[in-house]
């Protein structure tokens, strides 16, 4: 599974991913999990942005992650903890009343998985 992240210049999605990278060293599904910074996921006018991805699961994008210097740690845990919900799904769905709080607004969208090759 991978968790990608898009920032510009040293932005709040630069401070989002240093957390997460100090974060992600203690969380107990780091080796379930890779975290890739990306250079751009096409939704600029909402910055600071995260995917999760999986094969045969949905794919989920969330943006508008509130993530300056004071709200960078508490965004950081709610995607480490909506990854571990992710995770813990075969399909992938999170259902949004049991997203953690911080990206109930922020989806932006769910991508269904490709269907099987026949």
């Amino acid at each position: 599974m991978s968790l990608s992240l898009c920032s510009v210049a040293k932005s709040s999605g630069e401070l989002l991913l240093e957390k997460l990278q100090t974060l992600y060293h203690d969380w107990v599904l780091q080796d379930e999990f890779s975290i890739q910074p990306v250079e751009c996921m096409g939704i600029c006018d909402r910055a600071c942005a995260i995917a999760f991805v999986s094969h045969n699961k949905h794919t989920y994008l969330f943006g508008d992650l509130p993530a300056d210097a004071e709200p960078v740690k508490k965004t950081a845990t709610a995607v480490l903890d909506c990854a571990s919900q992710y995770h813990a799904k075969p399909d992938g769905l999170l259902p949004y009343a049991l997203r953690p709080e911080l990206l109930r607004a922020g989806a932006i969208a769910r991508i269904p998985p490709l269907p099987p090759c026949q």
